[in-house]
């Protein structure tokens, strides 16, 4: 009997001891970008504030194929709530659009946790370009046909779709040339294999500070406090605006406490003073949601971008 019972608390412990294994273990965010980019700065800057009260998150980079490589990843993964989707309107709505098939199902495969951020599009150019704003680089364009070579972070990202909307509406043409997150992009705008690239403020912020690129134009309807003399798209006789924003996803059959648990530490962090300047210094501006409050944002996106994608007759991408 005194056998059994020792088999009995051996196996307890076991368990146990399994039990606070789990519960050390480290929560991932994967990013579908590639390190260092605007957003992949701000995830970093969030973790950071994260560990300091305590819990262990760290950052995977995934990018590729505008997200689907990341999304696909955290779509198949245990819904323990280890596994965290960094999420955007590419993954959430437009790669529908942008590609012929996705592994993953947006609106099936994927749980809101909350919104973390949100920005401005913006077109940055090099400061050697015979264009200093949009509106002059529209002038170019039309005398130019087929001149002006643009970059972006990916494929089905609004800073890449919304400056297809904006040229649509303007009635000119670039060569677009995605890249695998924003920081590559970037890197190729400053060895000049690029004219101009759809972005917004936090990659480019250093380059712009130190005289290597310019803001042509800022999609929103006031201008970045960042750069106050950049003129928005609307003060240049173009009537559009493109928000991005970001927020986090967990597989579907994630348990609501586990998401909960999630929500109440995340938007602990967005709503701490110190985070929000530090947020606002790299061009991000925090803003949080309750699961609820950001599967009913994601919708209305779903529901505002998509026919308007659909309307550009784009070519279906394979993966």
């Amino acid at each position: 009997m005194r056998h059994l019972k020792s088999i009995f608390a051996m196996a307890i412990g076991l368990v146990m001891a399994l039990g606070a294994a789990q519960a050390q273990q480290a929560a991932r965010i994967v990013v579908p970008f590639a390190a260092g980019g605007g957003t992949d700065q701000y995830v970093r800057l969030m973790v950071a504030e994260l560990s300091k009260r305590g819990m262990q998150v760290i950052v995977e980079n995934k990018p590729g194929a505008s997200g689907i490589v990341a999304a696909d990843y955290v779509a198949r993964s245990r819904p323990d709530g280890l596994t965290i989707l960094m999420s955007s309107l590419g993954i959430l709505a437009n790669n529908t659009v942008i590609y012929e098939k996705l592994p993953y199902d947006p609106q099936k495969d994927f749980a809101s946790v909350t919104q973390i951020a949100y920005q401005p599009s913006i077109i940055v150019g090099r400061p050697d370009l015979p264009y200093k704003n949009i509106k002059e680089m529209v002038a170019y364009a039309k005398a130019n046909p087929g001149k002006i070579n643009r970059g972006s972070p990916g494929a089905s990202i609004l800073t890449n779709l919304a400056p297809m909307a904006f040229e649509k509406m303007a009635g000119i043409s670039t060569t677009h040339i995605p890249f695998n997150g924003d920081a590559p992009a970037l890197q190729a705008l400053l060895g000049a294999q690029i004219d101009i690239d759809g972005t917004s403020i936090t990659g480019p912020l250093q380059h712009i500070k130190a005289g290597k690129m310019i803001v042509l134009g800022v999609m929103d309807r006031k201008r970045l406090p960042q750069v106050p003399e950049a003129m928005t798209f609307r003060e240049q006789g173009f009537d559009i605006d493109a928000l991005l924003w970001y927020s986090l996803s967990v597989p579907a059959a994630t348990p609501r406490d586990v998401i909960d648990r999630l929500n109440k530490a995340v938007n602990q962090v967005l709503l701490d003073p110190e985070f929000i300047i530090k947020a606002r210094n790299i061009g991000m501006e925090p803003r949080g949601s309750t699961p609820e409050e950001m599967s009913k944002f994601v919708k209305s996106e779903f529901d505002r971008w998509v026919p308007l994608l659909q309307s550009l007759n784009l070519p279906k991408q394979a993966q």
